[in-house]
């Protein structure tokens, strides 16, 4: 396999480890500074330009994006897409996982545990907020921070509003979140590979400080993952279209709580707590997804003109309820069902005896038409556009 890292650091623990994993395995390998592209969009097909001359051909790429140049980063990813070339971790994901508000929206439609958040603009909302996600203290992240900078604990709901309307007056954006008292300043990161966990450690904090980062003198050590730990993890890491990743959980009263997903999470902290080369089970995964790759199935069935991927809910007074998939009459519309979400559970290529219930969720590829016909709300006609007014604004 040839592999590009994609990194500024060169000479950082992961670029070096990801590095000589890679050799050790007898690949070709070489770390790639992710500003010295130039994407190419003049010929027939799209192109990358490095250090002035064309890309040459590469089986892999392995994105490790810092958040300064995440615009052009994700670019680049996104080149290296259309080119075909694999990447664990699309340019979607890393976009969605910088942004601590997306990454929230995304993750809060599939049942993934997190603390209680809030997001306004307006000072008078502020207060509200802060009740609405159990009050005072409250944690004040910033959109955009990482290794614990831009995150504050707020004590009383006085000095949250202070903080806050601080920031907005800086134009900053930030969240409000519950502070998890029962976390006791600790947190795990578990580091997903693919479709399982390959490493997990559990962060304290030091003294008197409540972030539990390696950078603010936090101490790690290796942990066990209970099944729901390390089901979360996976889960919230495939919702982002990351497959590598490092997620960070908190651990509530009621079981794992999601704070972050880390599109580039650093390696040393987590091999040195556990002694498992998590490198190598990066690498290793890269090398067997190039033989047989996945691909952004939306991405590649909507060019069939007509044609796309929706999903249709199955509503609990519908009348499909109790009905099998082979007497839906989906088939007969020129519909397929991909998959079937029930819950916390996902049947890929569902057969047609199974029954559906209400509150599914069926992923399905078919004519856009009939799909659409199936959406219970009564389609309303398109009006049509008026004539601009002799006077567009009126006089006062």
């Amino acid at each position: 396999m040839k592999l590009a890292i994609l990194s500024r650091a060169p000479q950082a623990y992961s670029t070096q480890r990801l590095r000589t994993a890679a050799q050790q395995r007898g690949h070709e390998v070489k770390v790639l500074d992710t500003l010295r592209f130039a994407i190419d969009l003049s010929g027939p097909e799209p192109d990358l330009q490095y250090r002035g001359r064309r890309l040459s051909d590469y089986d892999a790429v392995l994105p490790r994006i810092g958040n300064s140049v995440t615009y052009f980063g994700t670019a680049v990813v996104r080149q290296f897409e259309q080119m075909d070339v694999y990447t664990p971790n699309t340019a979607n994901g890393i976009t969605n996982s910088r942004d601590k508000l997306r990454a929230n929206q995304i993750l809060s439609r599939h049942n993934i545990g997190m603390p209680a958040t809030a997001f306004v603009r307006n000072r008078a909302d502020v207060r509200p907020a802060i009740e609405r996600v159990g009050g005072a203290p409250v944690v004040i992240k910033l959109l955009e921070g990482t290794q614990g900078i831009g995150v504050i604990l707020a004590p009383e709901v006085k000095v949250a509003e202070a903080i806050i309307e601080t920031l907005h007056s800086t134009k900053q954006n930030v969240l409000i979140q519950r502070f998890i008292k029962e976390s006791r300043g600790r947190d795990i990161r578990a580091l997903v590979v693919g479709d399982r966990v390959v490493a997990a450690m559990r962060r304290s904090a030091s003294g008197d400080e409540f972030r539990s980062n390696v950078h603010r003198g936090g101490t790690v050590e290796a942990v066990d993952l209970a099944p729901e730990y390390e089901q979360a993890a996976v889960r919230s890491a495939q919702i982002m279209g990351l497959r590598v990743a490092g997620v960070d959980m908190l651990e509530g009263d009621d079981g794992p709580l999601v704070m972050e997903v880390n599109s580039s999470p650093g390696l040393e902290g987590i091999e040195t707590a556990t002694k498992l080369d998590v490198a190598g089970a990066v690498i290793d995964y890269i090398a067997n997804q190039v033989a047989f790759p996945e691909i952004d199935v939306r991405q590649r069935l909507t060019v069939s003109t007509g044609y796309g991927v929706a999903e249709l809910m199955v509503h609990g007074g519908a009348d499909l309820v109790g009905t099998t998939l082979g007497e839906s009459g989906l088939w007969e519309r020129d519909i397929t069902v991909l998959t079937l979400h029930r819950g916390t559970t996902v049947i890929p290529n569902p057969r047609k005896g199974v029954v559906l219930e209400g509150e599914d969720r069926l992923l399905c590829f078919g004519k856009l038409e009939e799909m659409r016909s199936m959406i219970p709300e009564r389609r309303r006609r398109r009006s049509k556009v008026r004539k601009l007014p002799k006077r567009p604004i009126p006089e006062e």
